[in-house]
């Protein structure tokens, strides 16, 4: 894809980040917890921009909404925890998850069966995500731009393919996901690759 083309879809996604009144109103929460490296990504995004694909105008209900950061300097599970509850103070209706990814490696062998090194930065942590269309995150700047962060561009997300990022899921676990999430019930023009 051509670095315009790229520039555009990013355009097409924050528009429709903009547009979304219960996800302008989660990225303005996020950016209220002052962290200095933060998205809302994974499935909140794949749900809004798939939504608005397929013309629902009710939001698809969220298993949960990835508040994830980057800060290795506390990898305490308190600390996520009192994130989330001040997220859900502000916007109790939302199933907010926050999770910091520089200690997913503490958690990982333990939920997935095999271990993984240390991730060393936000962005290396969205790219590592199970589905290269939910590899993608969004923040919300001071000056109320939406940054990107989208290491392997954002073709899947916007043509509806599910496609397995094999940088940490393993081919089994990827069709459990598929199976579990049942993508095409929910968005018809979905496809989703074997492996």
């Amino acid at each position: 894809m051509t670095p315009v083309a790229h520039d555009e879809l990013e355009r097409r996604l924050c528009g429709i980040a903009d547009r979304s009144t219960w996800f302008s109103a989660a990225l303005r929460a996020a950016r209220e917890l002052e962290l200095s490296s933060w998205c809302i990504g994974a499935g909140a995004v794949r749900n809004l921009v798939w939504d608005a694909l397929h013309g629902y105008s009710t939001p698809t209900p969220l298993a949960d909404l990835d508040l994830v950061y980057f800060d290795a300097s506390d990898l305490s599970t308190e600390r996520e925890a009192a994130l989330q509850q001040r997220l859900s103070a502000a916007m109790p209706g939302i199933p907010w998850e926050v999770s910091n990814q520089a200690a997913v490696h503490l958690w990982f062998e333990d939920q997935f069966g095999h271990a993984v090194e240390p991730l060393q930065s936000l962005h290396e942590a969205v790219a590592s995500w199970p589905e290269y269309a939910t590899s993608v995150g969004l923040r919300l700047r001071a000056d109320e731009t939406i940054d990107v962060i989208a290491p392997h561009g954002l073709e899947d997300l916007f043509n509806c393919v599910v496609r397995r990022n094999p940088t940490r899921v393993s081919v089994d676990t990827y069709h459990m996901r598929v199976q579990q999430k049942k993508y095409a019930l929910r968005w018809p023009r979905v496809t989703v690759l074997a492996d």
